[in-house]
């Protein structure tokens, strides 16, 4: 029997003809998916999955003639029939997404080096190449039609815009100052901030799972290249039983969450990809980077090795979630620092075995062999052990030194994870710092005897990048928490005559500037306040024992979510006075406060709040360094020269500010939050240059294109060239993690990607986004956008109902995914108190994707209606030479060609309460309208016959899985509309359900499982 799914494929001929590759790898694993159901449920499976699929348009869109048939034949499937084929659904579309992520790895590894072949070539000359290719301005430019839209086997010599192989030539080519170029590099800063935030659906263990079967896929492909020569035809028949089996074992592994995970399990999954993936992958990057450069411009300095970090806010972020306490936090740093000492410990073992350097044949000199000295007195035991044996070996007796410190500061380190008292009288290092000098002592000795040792440069990279803390934890809470826990100290000390939260934000300022001169204590040792005070003073606290005990650089920022005005920060501040954070006599602190503005009137509202902070004498003191380092600062302004010595760890005269597209655009609708968003930012860049201030912009972006996802590479080269200038801080989202960090390859092209782009935005700054008029005509789309989508989201009276009846958002809520409540502590269910993530979830399941979308289309036609074919062709230029026009529209057409109008139609006929549906219809009735219209403008403007023309790969991509979405889909409304029905069955009391509740939510769940794998994005 052919493939099921790989026959639907062939007859849409969604396959451009060169991607045979692809098309093997895909014949191969539907072939060993239908044989694992054969032997797992029978042939009975497989016929239903075909008969489920051919009631599907060849187009993998539900239809209306289909539908009722469709439902029909689910509806007798019994519970056990339903579960099996939701998961063979589920399994077969995260079989494909393996498929694709290795495929896509082949891609970018191939076109990576034809770009590095192409780099060694001849520098063409810049005036002569006018008109040619390099004229083209990078920004104009999509990652997916430049990069995605051909297959492997294209043509090798195709230059690819994305990499550093590319970029450098690019900016020879333009004539763009090597001095400034040089600047730029000097302080490139990337940031990527790892979040735990509830969309990572699939468990660890499917993960390894997925792994296992890639790198068999790969053996495959070796063996198949050799099937050719009689002698290795069973290689080739192994390897598929092995991937039969591992199939089976993964069917037979349950894909949902046994148990709500912990805090510290959040962790884990966090750090997975550390562990497999990029603690061995980051030295590349740097590599890739230094060559690349050196290429082009030999005189350039390339950049610090540590110019992309990793952050973390899994086991820090206590925003709405009351499981993240101080404790966990520390117990986090010290599970990050058992990572990389363990990893490092991994490391120096093969060192010893790889430097075998004897002094027979080799010089050494003088400060090794006094190193050896000083660590005979410290470290006896060692020497007593391996002298004899490494007598001649100056090398192996070092690192055995090294090794023997490090395994004692990793004991050292449990028994603080355990809160036991370490030893204080063994030698370890206290800090990274320390042990990279070690390593550059052994480097040097290497260097001037004429030997380098790559393991051992790779590890200094690793020691630079990761130190001893592995990424920097960023501490997240909610603004009233902090002036909540004000108002109860203030009120126990009777300190005010009113309560604090009654003061104007006027009087709040004059306040706490004035606390904030004194060193006078305002927190007693011992707290007698409520424990959500307590913990709001304990979390500073900790943070001062964390920078004791790690460094400054384990934990030295604090975010306050839901910012709105000057109080917000400048209470923190206090809190941190009060742990010793901050010194009020000297403006010296140890951790910056970093504001979060979410909602559009926050956005708004950034630009009076800063330009407020940045007067403050003393915050300004603070960002500077002290107040000795701004009069220095102050004294030097005239001569050219300022010398950046300060006391303070922190960067001086560096502010960053994070900006929130979740609740902006569950507050506005997407075109107005990312136009708010993208004001923000030019905007927060102005005021901080106007004040001598540097600015970090940390977008807090998700996994959805509803919550700010999409291309890294696009959305980097549509923000505002200034407000980058070689530093962004961007977050990593839950499913974002699985997609972009699973494999090797796959991983450094996404942070090599994401760097070019910081270069290119910063370098090759358009001006498009100064042209007022253009600003003019964005600020009108964004208004009209915003209102037509409050007008359906906040002010439809019956809207409320419509999402919590059509919707899995319930269920979604009982997804054991995440510690954090999917509502914020309202008790209410509304939609100020749901979360942004599980508002997106919900509206992907059923495929409205409503938040990606609408308003948009109204918008674009309220401006083509005053001049249509005029409009229409200023809207077409947009697109071609505005990045971030371009960007927005991009985004919405990926987004319409997932939604599946017909499929949501099924939700809300079959999960609406009957006395419901007439008003119900009338919302259906004014969305669908609403999708018909945006589909039709956003072809206007890209002209485009069919969504994603402009991205042949994507493209394919999503009708493969639309077709397969389809039943599952079906068979979802189906388990939730039995469930439901047995919910009021049973409050009733009168008859009870042919299928428990607990098999029905089960069920439910995991068609949940499987269309989060299939749209490749759950929130």
């Amino acid at each position: 029997m052919s493939s099921l799914l790989y026959f639907f494929a062939q007859e849409v001929n969604i396959y451009p003809a060169s991607d045979l590759f692809l098309r093997h790898r895909l014949q191969i694993v539907e072939e060993l998916w239908e044989s694992v159901l054969r032997q797992e449920c029978g042939q009975k499976m497989v016929d239903l999955l075909r008969q489920l699929r051919d009631l599907c348009s060849p187009e993998g869109q539900a239809t209306l003639d289909q539908a009722s048939s469709v439902f029909k034949l689910i509806e007798q499937l019994n519970i056990n029939e339903a579960i099996r084929a939701a998961r063979a659904f589920a399994l077969y579309f995260q079989l494909i997404n393996i498929i694709e992520q290795d495929y896509e790895q082949r891609q970018q590894m191939t076109r990576y080096e034809a770009s590095g072949e192409a780099g060694t070539q001849e520098i063409p000359n810049p005036i002569s190449s006018v008109n040619s290719e390099a004229s083209e301005n990078p920004l104009n430019s999509g990652l997916g039609a430049e990069l995605l839209s051909k297959s492997w086997q294209a043509n090798p010599h195709r230059k690819c815009k994305d990499t550093f192989a590319a970029l450098f030539p690019q900016l020879y080519q333009l004539n763009v100052p090597p001095q400034q170029i040089q600047r730029l590099i000097a302080q490139l800063d990337v940031q990527l901030v790892f979040t735990a935030h509830p969309t990572e659906i699939v468990r660890h263990t499917i993960r390894d799972k997925q792994r296992r079967v890639v790198k068999l896929l790969q053996q495959l492909d070796v063996a198949e290249k050799r099937v050719g020569n009689p002698d290795y035809a069973w290689e080739v028949a192994e390897l598929r039983e092995q991937l039969i089996q591992e199939i089976r074992l993964w069917w037979r592994t349950d894909e949902l969450h046994q148990f709500k995970p912990s805090v510290l399990d959040e962790v884990d999954y966090a750090l997975h990809y550390f562990q497999e993936v990029l603690f061995d992958a980051i030295p590349q990057l740097y590599k890739r980077f230094k060559y690349a450069l050196a290429n082009t411009f030999p005189w350039l300095e390339p950049p610090s090795k540590n110019f992309c970090k990793f952050g973390s806010w899994v086991g820090a972020d206590r925003d709405g979630n009351p499981s993240v306490t101080p404790e966990i936090t520390w117990q986090t740093a010290c599970y990050q620092r058992k990572i990389v000492l363990e990893r490092y410990i991994q490391s120096v073992k093969r060192l010893i075995n790889l430097l075998s350097v004897s002094l027979h044949w080799s010089d050494v000199l003088p400060d090794l062999l006094e190193s050896l000295e000083i660590d005979q007195s410290q470290l006896s035991e060692v020497y007593d052990e391996l002298a004899l044996r490494y007598r001649q070996e100056p090398y192996r007796l070092k690192i055995s030194y090294v090794l023997k410190r490090l395994e004692n500061t990793r004991d050292r380190n449990l028994a603080l994870y355990n809160r036991e008292t370490p030893k204080t009288e063994v030698p370890i290092y206290r800090s990274g710092e320390e042990f990279l000098a070690e390593l550059r002592l052994i480097e040097r000795n290497l260097a001037e005897t004429g030997l380098n040792c790559q393991e051992l440069e790779n590890l200094i990279c690793q020691v630079e990048i990761f130190g001893f803390n592995l990424t920097c934890l960023d501490i997240r809470q909610e603004s009233s928490r902090h002036s909540d826990a004000l108002n109860e100290i203030l009120e126990y000390f009777g300190i005010l005559k009113c309560s604090y939260n009654e003061l104007t934000e006027a009087e709040k300022v004059a306040w706490l500037v004035g606390e904030l001169q004194t060193r006078r204590p305002l927190i007693p040792a011992e707290l007698p306040f409520s424990p959500k005070t307590n913990d709001i003073i304990e979390t500073l606290r900790v943070v001062r024992s964390l920078q004791r005990e790690f460094g400054n650089n384990i934990c030295k920022t604090y975010i306050i979510s839901m910012c709105r005005q000057v109080s917000d920060i400048l209470e923190v501040l206090l809190f941190a006075k009060e742990a010793g954070l901050y010194d009020p006599g000297t403006a010296v602190g140890t951790i910056q406060v970093v504001p979060l503005f979410e909602t559009v009137e926050d956005l708004q509202r950034s630009k009076s709040v800063m330009q407020q902070l940045f007067e403050l004498p003393l915050y300004r003191a603070l960002l500077a360094g002290g107040y000795t380092a701004i009069q220095k600062d102050r004294e030097e302004e005239g001569t050219g020269e300022r010398e950046k010595v300060s006391p303070s760890p922190l960067t001086p005269n560096l502010q960053e500010v994070m900006l929130g597209y979740s609740d902006s655009n569950k507050d506005s609708g997407f075109l107005s939050s990312n136009w708010e968003i993208h004001k923000a930012q030019k905007t927060l860049q102005r005021i901080a240059e106007e004040h001598g201030v540097t600015l970090r912009i940390f977008h807090g972006r998700g996994g959805s294109v509803g919550r700010g996802g999409g291309p890294a590479y696009e959305a980097i080269l549509a923000q505002p060239g200034h407000s980058i200038n070689g530093r962004i801080k961007i977050t990593e989202q839950g499913e974002v993690l699985a997609s972009k960090y699973s494999l090797r390859d796959l991983a450094l092209y996404h942070l090599e990607t994401m760097t070019t782009a910081v270069i290119q935005a910063s370098l090759l700054k358009t001006g498009f986004d100064d042209i007022e008029p253009w600003n003019e005509i964005m600020e009108e789309l964004a208004v009209r956008s915003r209102t037509h989508y409050r007008s359906l989201i906040y002010e439809q009276p019956d809207f409320i109902d419509f999402f919590h009846q059509v919707t899995p958002i319930e269920e979604i809520s009982l997804l054991q995914i995440s510690s954090r409540p999917a509502r914020r502590p309202s008790g209410k269910k509304d939609l100020s108190s749901l979360r942004a993530i599980p508002w997106v979830f919900s509206w992907t399941q059923t495929r409205f994707l409503l938040p990606s979308w609408y308003g948009v289309g109204t918008a674009l036609q309220e401006f083509l209606n005053e001049e249509p074919e005029e409009n229409l062709q200023l809207l077409r230029y947009f697109y071609m030479k505005w990045p971030f026009f371009k960007m927005v529209i991009s985004k919405a057409e990926m987004t319409l060609a997932k939604v599946d109008l017909q499929m949501a139609r099924r939700y809300v006929e079959e999960l609406s309460d009957p006395a419901d549906k007439p008003r119900f219809e009338k919302l259906f009735a004014q969305i669908a309208s609403e999708y018909y219209l945006t589909r039709e403008l956003v072809l206007k403007i890209t002209e485009h016959q069919q969504l994603l023309d402009g991205d042949p790969v994507l493209q394919r991509s999503v009708q493969l899985r639309n077709g397969t979405i389809v039943p599952l889909g079906f068979i979802q409304v189906s388990l939730l509309k039995r469930l439901r029905q047995s919910k009021n069955i049973a409050t009733s009391g009168v008859i009870h359900s042919r299928y428990s509740k607990g098999e029905l939510l089960r069920g439910a769940l995991l068609t949940i499982n499987g269309i989060a794998a299939g749209m490749r994005n759950t929130g």
